[in-house]
């Protein structure tokens, strides 16, 4: 079942608007009939099965836009498994073109809703998961939209392994301070930050997407989040010592 069958279903909310853009070019549009299916995923099945038994890291993108950053990370990483989301067709077919020219063979695409396979990961199967500049919803009637919620995180813990890395990434400050009390509050990950330096600038292996450089030619800040999955267990406490948290919230603005 994918969100389309469900977008209709009692408390179900999509986090994203449209599917489609443009009229794709011809060679996209070929791409989209030739190249996707061999590398989509199918829900409701293994995710190891579909990417292979050969204990590569797998690396989980939510929300991939055109597909620059994945595709970077693609190219860098030939030894890691690279599996995005992305429902808005046109961005799919971008990746597309990016992996076909790069000859790329560790991408596998589902363009549709990622919740739709997240029971299809074993648990502690991923080592890291992207999102990066999501639809901010900056409406308050529509935070129940905003993709980092409680319920997301609960997929998060449990797909990760060990020490896994969570990395969020956005240029609008309130959904900044969202993801912060919510990932805090869940209990399962640790904040890495030392200091204001480690969210204002990216880390140092860092590939920048389309939006964020659009976004920093126009002079906005843009801040970078990144949490560590604990040993898994009982929930515990939050992920952030006090002078943490306090710091962020005085920053935010961040």
């Amino acid at each position: 079942m994918t969100s389309d069958d469900v977008s209709e279903a009692p408390g179900y909310l999509r986090s994203y608007g449209r599917r489609r853009g443009k009229k794709l070019r011809p060679g996209r549009e070929r791409l989209m009939q030739d190249l996707l299916p061999q590398i989509s995923l199918q829900p409701g099945t293994p995710i190891a099965t579909q990417v292979g038994r050969d204990k590569r890291p797998i690396w989980l993108e939510i929300g991939f836009g055109g597909g620059e950053h994945l595709a970077a990370q693609a190219r860098a990483h030939p030894d890691v498994n690279l599996i995005g989301c992305e429902p808005f067709l046109n961005g799919v077919a971008k990746l597309l073109s990016q992996i076909d020219a790069d000859g790329s063979q560790n991408v596998r695409i589902y363009a549709d809703d990622a919740r739709d396979i997240f029971p299809d990961f074993a648990e502690r199967t991923v080592d890291r998961v992207f999102v990066l500049f999501p639809d901010p919803w900056p409406k308050t009637k529509h935070h129940k939209r905003r993709l980092i919620q409680t319920d997301l995180l609960d997929h998060f813990a449990r797909i990760l392994a060990d020490g896994g890395q969570l990395c969020i990434a956005s240029d609008h400050m309130g959904y900044i301070r969202w993801s912060l009390e919510k990932v805090l509050a869940h209990g399962a990950f640790e904040w890495v930050a030392e200091g204001p330096a480690d969210w204002r600038h990216p880390p140092a292996d860092w590939i920048q997407t389309r939006y964020e450089q659009k976004a920093l030619a126009k002079g906005d800040k843009c801040v970078y989040l990144r949490f560590r999955r604990k040993r898994h267990g009982p929930r515990g406490n939050s992920g952030a010592t006090t002078g943490q948290q306090s710091l962020a919230r005085t920053e935010a603005g961040v």
